[in-house]
């Protein structure tokens, strides 16, 4: 897939360092501006996925950027511009060592555990007799610890955060506050959509002057899943699958194939096929939750082109 961008190689201007994520390309410029490039690779169980989706970081970046602007009045952000449509430049951030996952239903991860057996998930105690995809009595704050490149995020409660040191218990406050505040909008602003955001996680920094920001992506189908509200009742009382936007549907297609991120196994083969059906679901689930038609960027090259914007913008 040759219209597909999964690696980057820039020099630009003043450049201190680059970080390569998951997803994300990190490039630091005079130690006060992050370049953060959105790539169009796919990573699931924390394995990054061989081929690109075509315009996935296009779409990862842009439904990130505006929920930030959609955000903004409740929580500082690090955002400063978007000068191409796969890329978001922000000031420069010390990271939580901490993604601050909330979860207002049964699903996912949490129900895999929740059917394994266990009933305290990150040091919340849940309830007998829930069902997958059960709606919570109250959102619960579930984090799990940022790890290298290579290994899982480990769940952790907020008491190891808290006497491990991980974060002070006056930022920690911080981070719960503004994690149910984010999730209340994003709840809002997917009700006027037809959805449910049924579970997101959230990572922040602290810019130099010490203020904690909200970083990275926000209710991106990568970091969130979304049900669709019409027939969610229905389907809970008859004990269907809901239906659902998110990357759950890569996850499961690759459990279908045997492959969880597990010692020893393969990631099974994607066909040109498979992968433009995913770029499909990726459009499709744009459209959904932004409320608005996708508009492809040109991909003919799309590293000169971001390489033209950036350095565009760095020299104003």
């Amino acid at each position: 897939m040759n219209n597909t961008i999964t690696k980057t190689n820039f020099s630009f201007p003043n450049q201190k360092s680059v970080y390569h994520g998951k997803v994300r390309e990190v490039y630091t410029i005079n130690d006060d501006l992050l370049v953060m490039i959105a790539t169009d690779r796919l990573s699931a169980f924390d394995v990054i996925m061989p081929k690109g989706i075509p315009y996935k970081g296009q779409i990862l970046n842009q439904i990130a950027t505006k929920f930030m602007e959609m955000t903004a009045d409740i929580v500082p952000n690090w955002l400063v511009a978007t000068p191409d449509p796969n890329v978001a430049v922000g000031h420069v951030c010390e990271p939580f060592k901490v993604e601050m996952v909330i979860r207002g239903y049964l699903a996912g991860h949490a129900a895999r555990e929740y059917q394994a057996g266990k009933r305290v998930l990150c040091g919340v105690t849940l309830a007998e007799g829930l069902k997958e995809n059960d709606k919570l009595p109250e959102p619960i704050i579930t984090p799990s610890t940022k790890e290298e490149i290579g290994l899982h995020d480990v769940d952790i409660s907020r008491e190891d955060i808290l006497s491990r040191g991980i974060v002070s218990e006056e930022d920690y406050l911080v981070l719960e506050k503004y994690t149910r505040a984010l999730y209340a909008r994003g709840t809002e602003i997917a009700a006027k959509r037809g959805l449910i955001l049924v579970d997101t996680k959230y990572e922040f920094g602290k810019t130099k002057d010490g203020q904690i920001v909200l970083i990275d992506e926000i209710h991106t189908p990568d970091s969130s899943r979304y049900f669709y509200a019409e027939g969610y009742q229905e389907r809970q009382a008859k004990g269907e699958a809901q239906k659902q936007l998110s990357k759950e549907f890569v996850r499961q297609w690759l459990i279908s194939k045997g492959f969880q991120g597990k010692e020893g196994q393969q990631v099974p083969e994607m066909t040109d096929e498979y992968i433009n059906s995913v770029s499909e679901r990726y459009i499709e689930l744009y459209q959904q939750i932004i409320g608005e038609p996708f508009v492809k960027a040109d991909v003919s090259n799309i590293n000169e082109r971001i390489e033209k914007n950036v350095l565009s913008f760095l020299s104003k």
